[in-house]
């Protein structure tokens, strides 16, 4: 396996409720784009579904499609990712969903995780091996 590191910056984020139950908390649908830096060069978009709890926590789960150049590859490759909000910071992990990649990057597998404080920017870490 090999380790790719970096950052992505949210380029754009718009988050529709679509349940607000009485008794608190909501659930809401969030279409997010982001631009990678590191080892991982591109663009990525994804789609969160989230589950904010009344003290304004939440979990998470998506599928992540991101665009670009990782080692000496390009393509595309998309990512499940589960993580948690605590109110200050989202931790996730990320699972390359078989079969998925594109181009240079067909037959990637790997798993990774990302973490982001509130604001824009974010890291993240993935190992995994192409074939």
């Amino acid at each position: 396996m090999t380790t790719a590191n970096g950052e992505f910056e949210l380029t754009g984020w718009n988050e529709d409720t679509y349940l607000e139950p009485e008794d608190g908390g909501k659930l809401t649908r969030a279409s997010v784009t982001q631009d990678f830096r590191g080892d991982i060069a591109g663009t990525g978009s994804v789609e969160w579904l989230m589950c904010y709890r009344p003290d304004g926590t939440a979990h998470f789960v998506g599928l992540q499609r991101i665009e670009g150049k990782l080692a000496k590859g390009s393509g595309s490759f998309v990512v499940e990712s589960i993580g948690d909000f605590d109110g200050k910071m989202a931790k996730g992990q990320l699972a390359v969903v078989p079969g998925s990649g594109t181009g240079d990057l067909e037959g990637i597998q790997g798993e990774g995780s990302f973490s982001a404080p509130m604001g824009s920017m974010a890291s993240y870490t993935l190992e995994y091996k192409i074939g």
